[in-house]
């Protein structure tokens, strides 16, 4: 026997095991049914036998089929055009199992999903998800019951575990969150507010013996105001803590016998012992389980083409492969076939199916990545003109954050937010009992509402010691090129962290009268998107000049492990808003305008209700503060280029995902399954910071020069995006009123920055719910 006879042997030998072990398995699940095996080649067949129920009577329809597949996974039910469609049942060769409705190779409608580990999951699916209303059980007894969205419990949903447990109640991105309650196998129980699967918030925890308490909770122990209640009638009421140095309060007896022997830390040492079950970890996601039906199918896949810049050719061809497939498949290339292939040429080439020509847009040339930036700002070292400037605020910051004070609560009294709170420090170069001695002209310090910014960078969970060493460690302070269009200067942190900027007179008036309102916003939404502010100072040099200074402390939204390789400002107005350098001059540091957009941004559906929901809250807390002229500052990073600097779209995305050959640049089913199916990664991509997306590339009229959103061209790019809302300092004064009524004469008024709060604010979603939609 040859050697080639013996391959071809040993693969015939794998083939027919493959085959019975397929056959064996179906049986024993299915029942027991007549399975024919399923060839690459079924031109062998006698052209005298009669078709079995599953050979193809014609190219486009439905009909029954049985497949077995050459990795040895089992299909039976409704097929079209190489793909299960309609109903039908798949068996993995790792036992996993499903049974319900498919359209185009995906589980799509109602269906059943069944793991070796004897869980089940049974209702909606979409696109390969668990998503819509659904039933989870899993092998130790935990049942899921209620809304899904890929894959994760998002929406209303009650969960019972097999400790005895449950929990009824709002869902986001898979943990409690929302308004639920929870009930111990015991009897005990909590309600009220959730947040990433702890409680959090207000909320009434109620015991088996009668006790309960009402009050504020965090991290799932009472923090705040609250209220401890006994069966007896008597109660105990005050501020709830871990630290005993915040806890006080007043113990009220129901009569003359008192509970003098009462701590207020049995309470917490109570609720230690009742925790929150964190159910079963799913161990495969439906949408991770791969199709072999593409790859078993008649077709012969062409390689993909690849240009010479290695950029991948994935619309044409992939089009005119399946076209071709279906012509073979029909046998004699006429019929439904030639209707097929005229649409798709029609398609293809933007005719119409009758042959006549549509208005077409010339084709958009590919895309780059812009010109790397250098590092931003200028080292402000000795002989800058903000030299001393420099070293005053440092010498300030580190007084004001290593200052000796009390420990800080998150529930402030209203006299902390009283704009003349605010404390001065004299700084002479010779030091004083509290100051240290520098190499600067004397000044002065101030800083506005301490209390309040110590207790924001608490909020933000920002380490006093990392943000002195930041600030005010060895390395100097960069200052950006050009002042800002209000004519502030902004100053960046070596390590990116924190941005500085110079404030006019009537921004700090406005910050210092919005501030409580702020306060409670941004710790009330912890995604807010809008910036972060962590200090307010001022420094006054002494002698002739009396020049004061002032300065608030923000986070630099860019500071990300991603490079930064385009970043535009939207507003949502058009006059004036496209960028003055030529294009030779722009790099991955220019800020483009509204004008300059070319994408429209595509969210996961679970992370655009959050935005949706999250820039609603935000809008309607600036317009609350009559602020306007804010924006969105967005920032995109590409995740695939090739080595020439051309950006490379991300590849059509076929029914059954992507094969194990396919080098195809696209964010991968399974990656996105692994992000959404761990908690802790997706807590920690937070609203607007490194947010997978995909961008679609739009292209403008050339008859409208102020079309604010192109027309889209189906060209998607993966991207990492960061987002948030800066300038949120300019009210609507006098001279804003005075520009829009200027303006508006020349202008069209909506055309115009320079607008009411309330119409802004309108304009403002409007246009951001346009650039970002749901990635369906």
């Amino acid at each position: 026997m040859s050697k080639e006879q013996s391959c071809v042997l040993k693969a015939w030998e794998v083939t027919v095991r493959k085959t019975q072990q397929a056959k064996k398995r179906a049986n024993s699940i299915f029942g027991t049914i007549s399975v024919a095996p399923q060839t690459d080649d079924d031109t062998t067949t006698d052209e005298n036998d009669d078709e079995s129920s599953n050979s193809r009577s014609s190219t486009g329809d439905l009909y029954q089929a049985e497949r077995i597949l050459p990795n040895g996974d089992y299909y039976t039910g409704q097929w079209y055009d190489s793909f299960p469609h309609g109903q039908g049942k798949y068996l993995w060769t790792d036992g996993c199992m499903y049974i319900g409705e498919w359209y185009n190779g995906k589980t799509m409608g109602r269906g059943k999903f069944g793991w070796p580990s004897g869980a089940t999951y049974e209702g909606e699916f979409k696109s390969g998800y668990m998503d819509g209303i659904g039933t989870y059980t899993g092998p130790s007894g935990d049942t899921y019951k209620g809304q899904w969205v890929m894959n994760l419990k998002h929406g209303h949903g009650i969960k019972s575990y097999a400790n005895g447990d449950m929990h009824d109640g709002e869902w986001r991105r898979g943990l409690q969150e929302g308004q639920g309650k929870y009930q111990w196998r015991d009897g005990s129980y909590y309600i009220g507010e959730w947040k990433n699967g702890m409680i959090c918030g207000k909320g009434t925890f109620v015991w088996t013996n009668g006790s309960r308490y009402d009050g504020f909770w965090e991290d799932g122990f009472p923090k705040g105001n609250g209220t401890f209640k006994w069966d007896d009638g008597s109660f105990y009421i005050g501020h709830w803590s871990k630290d005993p140095e915040e806890m006080n309060g007043t113990y009220y007896p129901s009569g003359n016998e008192g509970n003098p022997e009462w701590d207020p830390k049995d309470v917490y040492n109570n609720l230690s012992e009742y925790n929150i079950c964190s159910g079963e970890r799913v161990p495969v996601m439906p949408s991770q389980k791969k199709l072999s039906v593409w790859n078993s199918s008649k077709r012969v896949e062409k390689p993909r083409r690849m240009s010479v810049d290695g950029r991948v050719s994935v619309g044409v061809d992939r089009a005119f492969e399946k076209m071709n497939m279906w012509g073979g498949d029909s046998g004699n290339g006429t019929g439904d076939s030639d209707c097929t292939r005229r649409d798709l040429d029609a398609d293809l080439l933007r005719l119409e199916a009758d042959g006549s020509m549509q208005n077409t847009r010339p084709s958009p040339l590919p895309m780059r990545l812009p010109r790397a930036g250098r590092k931003q700002g200028e080292t402000i070292s000795k002989g800058h003109r903000n030299y001393e400037l420099m070293l005053n605020l440092q010498l300030g910051i580190r007084h004001s954050v290593g200052r000796q004070a009390p420990i800080v609560s998150l529930d402030l009294k209203p006299s902390a937010f009283d704009p003349k709170e605010k404390i001065w420090t004299r700084f002479p170069p010779e030091g004083t009992r509290y100051t240290p001695p520098h190499q600067s002209s004397e000044f002065k310090w101030k800083d506005y509402c301490p209390l309040v910014f110590r207790s924001l960078r608490k909020l933000f969970k920002v380490d006093p010691a990392d943000y002195m060493l930041s600030i005010c460690g060895d390395d100097a302070l960069r200052e950006l090129s050009s002042p800002g269009k209000s004519g502030s200067f902004f100053y960046l942190t070596n390590d990116d962290r924190y941005m500085i900027k110079t404030m006019k007179k009537s921004e700090t008036k406005v910050l210092l009268r919005m501030l409580a309102a702020y306060y409670n916003h941004v710790r009330a939404f912890e995604n807010t998107l809008v910036i972060r502010f962590y200090g307010l100072h001022c420094v006054k040099l002494t002698g002739p000049i009396q020049k004061k200074v002032r300065f608030v402390i923000m986070g630099n939204l860019f500071r990300s492990e991603y490079c930064i390789h385009r970043r535009f400002d939207l507003k949502g107005s058009s006059l004036g808003r496209t960028t003055d350098k030529p294009e030779s001059e722009i790099d991955s540091n220019t800020i483009l305008k509204d004008l300059d957009l070319n994408f429209v941004f595509r969210l996961q559906k679970a992370w655009y209700q959050e935005f949706i929901r999250q820039v609603d809250k935000d809008c309607e807390f600036l317009e609350q503060e009559r602020i306007m002229d804010y924006s969105l500052l967005v920032g995109i990073h590409f995740r695939e280029a090739s080595v020439a600097g051309e950006l490379i779209p991300s590849g059509a995305r076929t029914p059954i995902g992507e094969s194990e050959d396919d080098t195809g640049p696209r964010l991968s089913r399974a990656d996105v399954d692994q992000l959404l199916s761990d908690p802790s990664r997706w807590a920690s991509i937070r609203l607007g910071g490194n947010m997978p997306a995909r961008a679609e590339r739009t292209m403008r009229r050339s008859d409208c020069e102020l079309q604010l959103i192109g027309e889209p061209t189906g060209e998607y790019y993966e991207v990492v995006m960061i987002f948030g809302i800066i300038d949120i300092l300019q009210d609507y004064d006098i001279s804003k009123k005075l520009e829009h009524a200027y303006k508006s004469i020349q202008y069209d008024p909506l055309s115009i920055s320079a607008v009411d709060p309330r119409q802004y604010s309108r304009r403002f979603r409007d246009f951001i719910f346009k650039v970002f939609t749901e990635d369906n």
